[in-house]
């Protein structure tokens, strides 16, 4: 995992690198059964350079608590690994540049379950579908050079902290995450 990390560090691949403070390749466990994918870094994310350390972060840590996990029982990137500027949306061609370490990262890691967060992170694997009809289902895709692939969006954490009425249905979402793990694992 170390040289893939320094990789995309020393990636040069579209201009984002050019406006961030640090690249946030991800961090966690390298062997966790669940892999969580936002859609880019923000401003404390990129001035610490590592994910999920703002408010949603810290919601992201309730999320997990409520399921009795841990940061550190899972691994957290995003589908782009430099901050957009003035936390703008990522462009497809930034994506694309992206596209080959996060599938990367999901070789190495072997995740039985990828939680996507939010619009951007779901369109990534799961195109064509809206987050508020796709939220908390579970999707079996092949990952073109990954192989089969179990994928469950939920809103964002950043989300529910502007619209408090995604709040609920987060915690709902992830209330599942345990027994899809059961699942997946008897399939």
């Amino acid at each position: 995992m170390y040289n893939l990390t320094q990789k995309i560090i020393d990636c040069r691949q579209c201009s984002l690198r050019n406006g961030c403070n640090n690249v946030v390749p991800g961090e966690g466990d390298p062997n966790a059964d669940i892999m969580i994918i936002g859609e880019g870094p923000g401003k404390n994310e990129d001035l610490q350079g590592k994910p999920f350390v703002g408010a949603a972060g810290k919601f992201l840590n309730e999320l997990l608590a409520s399921i009795d996990l841990k940061r550190e029982n899972v691994y957290i990137t995003n589908v782009v690994k430099c901050r957009p500027p003035k936390n703008r949306d990522p462009l497809p061609e930034e994506i694309e540049a992206c596209r080959e370490w996060l599938n990367q990262q999901v070789v190495l890691i072997k995740p039985k379950l990828m939680v996507l967060l939010g619009r951007h992170a779901m369109c990534r694997f799961l195109p064509n579908l809206k987050i508020s009809e796709a939220h908390g289902k579970a999707f079996r895709r092949e990952l073109e050079g990954v192989g089969s692939q179990v994928f469950f969006p939920v809103y964002h954490p950043a989300a529910a902290l502007y619209n408090g009425s995604m709040r609920v249905p987060l915690l709902e979402d992830f209330a599942r995450i345990p027994a899809l793990i059961k699942i997946i694992e008897k399939s």
